[in-house]
């Protein structure tokens, strides 16, 4: 692909070498070693917290010097979500870029431009001797993919700048001045399987194809969640003939709508047939139900490796019906604002242990009262089924401020820059923003980025063209605080 954008280039370069280091939540020490090293070797002042957050600080350009600093800030973390048929190992391989029609994807794997593309950014700009700009912080947080929670341990004084420049929006052209806050919950249900009858035929069943995605951004897609998919479906046999489930799993991460999902169950042999007509049944009328949303469905059986212990008839009628009755999807939609989801549940993993069932949900919503209520809500489910339920501590909502000044300041270089006015919207995805601004007063703040598709799933993709663009603005932006 030819690139004719120069600091685009350049931008990939480091989003390059930065997908050679492994970033998954969690798993941040590498990268952030890598990036204060490289601080380092350029002469920048780098610094780490209790929890590893990093701050880069560069200098004012000539002339820059009286302007007020501004932070630009990313995460160093990434969904790393792969394909069933992949072999990728996150803890020790490269993504590698692939480059088709304008737009860069991975191999099977996510990207990882949520939110390395924000990092290669910021490196390229600190190096880049052409673009001028008042004293820049560069503030590269951990672990925002999981909660959020390097942002919530940042210390007051960490960082000094008034204006922050949050480089994780998705769309180009997109200014984001709010986002929801979120709260998570884990359900763990006491089980006893023990060993299934002898003239009890084993299976095991197979949820996938779906298309997953962010469970902030593409929510109201109504995108098949693979738990529910799996679980409607031995629910389905259940109705036709006694079913004891054996194990069950699935989804990997709080804020990626479900994928894949499996789970091994026993059926009489009399009750076989029936079972692999009820699935055959079923597959057919999902490909219709989600002909547009999640085309590639499907529902498969096979032979199970092993014979694990099953749960009792009753014991599994109650836990599918707990999983089966979970919310998943558009809680409600903003009053307020014309298409905004205010408030969602996503059914993020569900997986048996020994002697216990755990189910783990993700809520959202931009109204803080709607979020404890859903969540509570979901608690009180867990305990109707007879679980143990904690409540994550969870994060806020960020309420925009529509009269910010960096707001109209942005909304000015954009429209001398591109001739268009920009797009100011609130999100329903949580970032970092909300909780920086609970913590430094006085933080006037934006998020903005190059466009992203399908982010937390192998299918994720970013613009090239839009790299530039934003690149492009950033670069007046700062000039314009001479």
């Amino acid at each position: 692909m030819d690139i004719q954008h120069e600091k685009t280039k350049a931008i990939l370069k480091w989003f390059e070498e930065i997908n050679k280091v492994p970033r998954c939540s969690k798993n941040e020490k590498a990268v952030c070693d890598w990036l204060a090293n490289w601080a380092r070797e350029h002469g920048f002042e780098a610094e780490t917290d209790k929890v590893q957050n990093l701050l880069i600080k560069v200098p004012a350009s000539a002339g820059y010097e009286n302007s007020p600093t501004c932070v630009i800030q990313g995460h160093m973390d990434m969904v790393c979500e792969k394909t069933k048929t992949s072999t990728h190992d996150f803890t020790k391989d490269p993504i590698p870029l692939v480059m088709k029609d304008g737009w860069i994807t991975a191999e099977s794997t996510t990207l990882g431009a949520d939110n390395g593309i924000a990092i290669a950014m910021a490196m390229a700009l600190a190096l880049d001797k052409d673009t001028p700009h008042p004293a820049l912080e560069l503030l590269f947080t951990v672990d925002e993919e999981t909660g959020l929670t390097g942002a919530v341990a940042l210390e007051p004084g960490f960082i000094k700048g008034k204006l922050l420049l949050n480089v994780d929006s998705e769309d180009e052209g997109v200014f984001t001045v709010g986002c929801a806050g979120g709260k998570d919950i884990q359900a763990t249900l006491s089980i006893n399987p023990v060993t299934p009858p002898e003239d009890y035929a084993a299976h095991k069943l197979l949820a996938g194809g779906m298309r997953g995605g962010h469970s902030g951004v593409d929510i109201h897609e109504q995108r098949a969640n693979a738990i529910h998919v799996l679980t409607r479906a031995l629910k389905s046999i259940q109705h036709k003939t006694d079913l004891r489930l054996g194990t069950i799993s699935g989804g990997t991460a709080h804020n990626a709508i479900p994928r894949d999902a499996e789970a091994v169950f026993y059926v009489p042999e009399a009750g076989v047939d029936l079972a692999k007509q009820v699935i055959s049944d079923l597959a057919a009328k999902l490909k219709s139900e989600y002909a547009k949303t999640d085309p590639g469905v499907t529902l498969h059986l096979e032979s199970p490796d092993d014979r694990p212990d099953a749960m009792s008839t009753e014991e599994t009628g109650r836990v599918l019906d707990f999983i089966l009755a979970h919310p998943h999807g558009v809680a409600e939609m903003s009053n307020d604002i014309q298409g905004l989801v205010e408030t969602s549940n996503n059914l993020a993993t569900v997986k048996t242990g020994a002697t216990k069932l755990e189910v783990f949900s993700s809520q959202r919503s931009s109204n803080m009262d709607k979020l404890d209520l859903l969540t509570e809500r979901i608690a009180a489910l867990g305990r109707l089924a007879g679980a143990e339920t904690e409540v994550g501590g969870g994060y806020p909502a960020w309420k925009p401020n529509m009269e910010s000044k960096l707001l109209a300041q942005c909304q000015q270089v954009y429209k001398e820059l591109f001739n268009k006015e920009p797009v100011v919207e609130i999100i329903h995805a949580g970032l970092e923003c909300g909780i920086i601004g609970a913590k430094y007063e006085g933080m006037d703040m934006i998020s903005f980025g190059p466009t992203i598709k399908n982010p937390h799933s192998p299918d994720e993709t970013i613009e090239v063209e839009s790299i530039g663009k934003v690149w492009d603005f950033l670069a007046a932006l700062l000039a314009s605080y001479k």
